[in-house]
């Protein structure tokens, strides 16, 4: 496993658990973004215990490694529906976070599936 791989699947489970922890306790400014882009309180706790359970899959990754690349998987889809609501709700401004987090699971998965 090189590098690049554990540097970047740290840095994507760091970023999931932190902003799926702050969905799941109901944090202020979890809760303003939820309310800004439209979401349902149900669905932003799914999508906080979604991205709590792909970055422990990144983590899991590092002892089997199909599961870091179904883990990143995930996540760059979540992050495409992150994109994707925040374009329905007109606040592309705000996609970058999720723009960054796609671009850098996307590599992940391209870097662990090539070093298969």
């Amino acid at each position: 496993m090189s590098i690049a791989i554990i540097v970047l699947s740290a840095l994507l489970a760091v970023a999931f658990l932190g902003s799926g922890g702050l969905k799941l306790v109901g944090a202020k400014q979890s809760l303003q973004m939820r309310d800004q882009l439209h979401v349902g309180a149900q669905q932003w706790r799914v999508v906080g215990a979604l991205e709590v359970a792909g970055a422990l899959g990144l983590a899991a990754g590092f002892v089997v490694p199909v599961l870091g690349i179904a883990a990143a998987v995930g996540l760059a889809l979540l992050m495409v529906g992150g994109i994707v609501t925040h374009a329905r709700a007109q606040d592309l401004r705000n996609a970058g976070p999720a723009t960054l987090l796609l671009v850098l699971a996307v590599a992940t998965v391209v870097l662990r599936v090539a070093s298969i």
